[in-house]
């Protein structure tokens, strides 16, 4: 984060997605599959069959490692969602 002037508060610098490179999973199927991408220290996930067009999905660095640790420890298993 950067600050413009002495004492006020710090500016967060915004995802440029339109750069990023946008990573879809091998295991995806074609109409079902999502697209992961990294912008400095932000990652954007969305939905394939919306292309740019659609929303995404904003996490942090920390935010993103919470996220996967959790996958990797079945929490977000469908077992898990269905509990």
């Amino acid at each position: 984060m950067d600050s413009d002037k002495a004492g006020a508060p710090p500016v967060e610098r915004m995802p440029d997605w339109s750069t990023a490179r946008w990573r879809k999973s091998t295991y995806s199927a074609d109409a079902a599959c999502v697209e992961v991408a990294k912008d400095g220290e932000f990652i954007g996930v969305r939905d394939t069959k919306d292309g740019s067009q659609g929303p995404i999905l904003v996490f942090d660095e920390r935010e993103w490692r919470a996220f996967l640790a959790g996958v990797r420890s079945g929490e977000f298993s469908l077992e898990a969602l269905d509990a």
